[in-house]
C-alpha cells in the first residue's frame, strides 16, 4: 500500500516523523513524502529531505 504524507511548515516534518517511522517499520507500506514548500528553508530540506 502506497501512502502520501503532505507536509508544508517546520512543525509538520517533527509530527509526520513518527508516522513516517512506523511506515518504514510496517511491511506491505510505501511512503512518499509531498513538501509543499511553505516556510521553506534549503538547510533544513537539504537535511531532512537528503
Amino acid at each position: 500500500m502506497k501512502i502520501s504524507t503532505v507536509i508544508g511548515a517546520r512543525p509538520q516534518f517533527v509530527k509526520a516523523s513518527v508516522v513516517s517511522h512506523a511506515i518504514t517499520h510496517t511491511e506491505g507500506l510505501c511512503e512518499s513524502v509531498i513538501h509543499t514548500g511553505q516556510h521553506f528553508d534549503a538547510n533544513i530540506s537539504d537535511v531532512i529531505l537528503c
